[in-house]
């Protein structure tokens, strides 16, 4: 098979785990040079503690971001959760019949941690082999992998090196290993949403798919989608794309670009074992373009979302809300000396003719541990409180909203309404006033409304 060049891979700056481990190797006196322990620091280490610690928490938060990004319908939304498991026709199962029937316990049966760990010997040899041309398109010597594969299933500890396998044994062996699986890497439950990840293009101005892929988007959906495969499938894929994106890094000398070794992966990695020759035929392309965009980009793939660290972080951290830029602001300047000195000047010199006065209370020990959310509550109740008393006319609709914030107020501060002392509007000494309260039209005499009047006038000349 022709291998062209082309700039297949993405490029990292740092080289293979540095992303993962730090060294601090010198003090800061520099007087003196130490040998420190590396420090290993896993920005995903809320995600995972989340998805060991809760669950089904894990998968509904997961489901919920793909459910946005990818459009399944039911069927295949049913069968991502497994509740549709696809039966294999017996004529497509994993081929059978094109392959030799051993009895070995580790090539066959469905992916276990003891049969990853040998795949992991076979991977690191091979990432010191990545220069030999023709890596993983060239087979080996039959003779040579049979006694390679006896000696792993046997779980003997293989020095590669010294026993004379050349790195087309291994890479033979190792393809092998993926294509008698019982499913794909990538399991069935996955490969409509593969699919549909892969039809994601670009939007015109007009709101119309153009035929550029959409690739943010789609490395977001794959980022969530490998959260959801077992450990064992995803810590495997991890290593396998890790050896295939170097393996194309160095295709100046092995011939073997991101989009020839897709092809030589995909039907172990993404092929549905049942696929009929029809459906292989019309996804074919897709698949394989697929295939070569987890190669391309498999130094992004296997981190969180950052979006998505920050709501297990919140989980974890019982912060039910996430806060927004504004709530910070708003938290920082309730938080601040100046707004607590100034407050209680405000209520006494607020409009002082009405002679309302907000009701404050000492904060007692139980308020002093309040969190800061529970705290940016109560100043904003209070805030909304003096204004509802202070700006808005009187009606009956600001009689209802005193009622309800002093309700919430003494809720959220663990009083009941009866700690608040009850405002009651003075009684009117104008001449209307006396008039409503004393004159009675249809009882009255004259005699009386006399009085009223001049009770009124002497008020009046007093005032």
């Amino acid at each position: 098979m022709a291998a062209g060049k082309e700039g297949n891979v993405e490029s990292t700056p740092n080289t293979r785990h540095s992303n993962m481990v730090g060294r601090h190797d010198h003090f800061s006196g520099g007087a003196q040079t130490a040998a420190h322990p590396p420090v290993i620091f896993n920005p995903d280490f809320f995600v995972e503690k989340l998805r060991h610690e809760h669950a089904d928490v894990f998968l509904e938060l997961v489901l919920s971001n793909i459910s946005r990004l990818i459009d399944l319908p039911g069927a295949e939304f049913s069968q991502l959760l497994g509740e549709d498991a696809t039966k294999t026709p017996g004529f497509f199962r994993s081929f059978n019949f094109l392959k030799r029937k051993d009895k070995s316990t580790m090539f066959g049966p469905a992916l276990s941690d003891s049969a990853v760990a040998q795949m992991y010997r076979l991977i690191e040899y091979l990432s010191k082999n990545l220069h030999v041309e023709g890596l993983f398109r060239i087979p080996g010597n039959s003779m040579r992998q049979h006694a390679l594969k006896d000696l792993l299933t046997s779980g003997v500890n293989v020095d590669l090196d010294s026993r004379g396998f050349h790195p087309h044994d291994a890479a033979s062996l190792l393809k092998s290993f993926l294509g008698e699986l019982p499913e794909p890497l990538l399991t069935h439950r996955h490969f409509h949403a593969h699919l549909k990840i892969a039809d994601m293009m670009l939007l015109d101005e007009h709101g119309n798919k153009t035929p550029v892929p959409n690739k943010e988007r789609q490395m977001e959906a794959l980022q969530l989608l490998l959260l959801l495969l077992p450990p064992t499938n995803r810590s495997l894929l991890k290593v396998l794309l890790d050896l295939l994106y170097h393996t194309a890094k160095q295709q100046d000398a092995n011939k073997m670009s991101a989009f020839n070794l897709a092809l030589m992966f995909a039907p172990h990695v993404l092929w549905p074992r049942h696929m009929t020759a029809n459906d292989l035929k019309d996804h074919l392309k897709t698949l394989n373009n697929s295939m070569a965009f987890l190669i391309r980009y498999s130094q992004k793939l296997f981190r969180a979302p950052v979006y998505l660290r920050e709501r297990c972080r919140a989980h974890l951290m019982k912060i039910t809300t996430m806060r927004s830029k504004d709530d910070l602001d708003l938290l920082s300047r309730s938080d601040s000396p100046q707004r607590q000195v100034a407050s209680p000047l405000k209520r006494q010199v607020a409009s002082p003719l009405k002679r309302r006065v907000v009701p404050t209370r000492i904060k007692g020990p139980v308020e002093q541990c309040q969190s800061p959310v529970q705290q940016y509550t109560d100043e904003a109740l209070k805030d909304l409180f003096r204004h509802v008393q202070h700006n808005m006319p009187d009606s009956a609709k600001k009689k209802k909203l005193v009622r309800q914030l002093v309700k919430q107020t003494a809720e959220a501060s663990g009083t009941s309404q009866h700690d608040v002392p009850s405002q009651k509007r003075p009684r009117s000494r104008s001449f209307g006033g006396l008039i409503k309260r004393k004159a009675r039209a249809d009882h009255m005499t004259p005699d009386a409304v006399t009085r009223v009047v001049h009770k009124g006038n002497n008020e009046n000349v007093a005032l």
